[in-house]
């Protein structure tokens, strides 16, 4: 009996560490950033990207309080906040986000070869708790920030589309990323 009562106790101790310090924590609050474009955001979601087991980032997903549904996916803003885990340099950010875009199929290979550039110009190198978010903007494009603070913005909706949609789309190369960022996107009644 005392053994079981222990072992309850533990497995206790062992959830509540990982919902307050795991890497699907929810954020007490939104950043600054996100607040100041979606108002009253709220985390829909967030999990941990890797490659061949090494951690890249933690992605969060900022939804305002029209949510975010695949079927309707410009219908609101939204918010992709990653944190690296590493450092990378900005140049190859921009080819694994080109790389990716070509393989969901988004754009034609005049668009793709423009959006890379695009990429090229803008994505800085990050370091290990470096971030960098996206700000949906339904019909315009995109913002992008470094830290909180603005990096540029691109008034290409159909580039906006496509940078999110390597996260998003059912054709993403990470589709448990996807879920996990989806988990609580769709609009709260």
């Amino acid at each position: 009996m005392r053994v079981a009562k222990a072992w309850r106790v533990a497995m206790a101790a062992l959830c509540a560490l990982m919902l307050s310090a795991g890497p699907f924590a929810r954020a007490a609050e939104a950043p600054a950033h996100v607040e100041r474009e979606l108002g009253a955001a709220r985390l829909a979601g967030q999990g941990v990207f890797t490659y061949f087991g090494l951690s890249i980032y933690t992605a969060e997903l900022w939804v305002g309080p029209k949510g975010y549904r695949p079927a309707a996916k410009d219908a609101a803003p939204y918010l992709l906040d990653l944190r690296y885990a590493r450092e990378i340099d900005g140049r190859r950010i921009a080819e694994a986000s080109a790389a990716q875009m070509e393989k969901i199929g988004a754009g034609s290979a005049a668009q793709r070869a423009a959006w890379r550039e695009k990429m090229l110009a803008i994505f800085p190198d990050v370091k290990e708790g470096s971030r960098l978010s996206g700000l949906f903007l339904p019909g315009e494009g995109v913002r992008f920030y470094r830290d909180g603070k603005p990096l540029a913005t691109v008034a290409d909706p159909a580039f906006a589309q496509a940078f999110f949609d390597i996260w998003l789309d059912a054709a993403t190369s990470a589709p448990k990323l996807r879920e996990a960022l989806l988990r609580d996107a769709a609009p709260k009644s």
